[in-house]
């Protein structure tokens, strides 16, 4: 016990969905099924996940602010770090330039930095929505990869671009609230 919070069982944190789809992925590499240098998800419906939590933010300062969360890749090596934790890569903000959250095969995004190259796009003069449409163009004619956007400039303009199946999103201003879905 530290800090006077008890530790739970790792079992506890162990989601039975998500523990069929490990195991389903487990045997297919036993059985040979899976392409051992396939970077990205193993199916369309790995593809189809829905983990990852993005946010950018600016404040009444003119502070911005980017953070990413994820459930993490199916199957994947035990350390493996992924995209979102990593600064430039998963997320990145700066005061003069834009605030960006990525989403989707972390080995390309990675590969790229996408968040500081669609950020650098934005300090260079495009629009929150060009740089977005452009990174995710870059990622996937550079390294087949798929992923989704969310870029914010310090004049409060977003963009939002995507190459995966879907990308859910929330934004909110003092103009109001709104939530979508975007389909491909």
């Amino acid at each position: 016990m530290s800090h006077g919070m008890r530790l739970c069982d790792n079992m506890d944190l162990v989601i039975a969905r998500e523990q069929k789809r490990l195991y389903a992925a487990q045997e297919a590499d036993l059985k040979g099924l899976r392409d051992e240098t396939f970077s990205g998800p193993a199916s369309a419906e790995e593809m189809d996940s829905h983990d990852t939590v993005g946010a950018v933010a600016l404040d009444v300062h003119g502070n911005l602010a980017a953070g990413t969360s994820t459930g993490g890749t199916l199957n994947t090596a035990p350390g493996r770090v992924g995209d979102s934790s990593l600064i430039g890569c998963g997320c990145y903000a700066d005061n003069l330039s834009a605030a960006v959250s990525l989403t989707g095969w972390g080995e390309p995004i990675m590969k790229l930095v996408l968040g500081k190259w669609a950020v650098d796009r934005v300090a260079a003069g495009a629009a929150p929505q060009e740089a977005a449409s452009a990174a995710i163009e870059y990622l996937y004619a550079r390294l087949g990869g798929h992923g989704g956007v969310i870029l914010l400039g310090p004049d409060g303009r977003v963009g939002m671009a995507h190459n995966t199946p879907r990308m859910a999103w929330g934004m909110a201003s003092s103009e109001g609230k709104a939530v979508g879905i975007t389909w491909k």
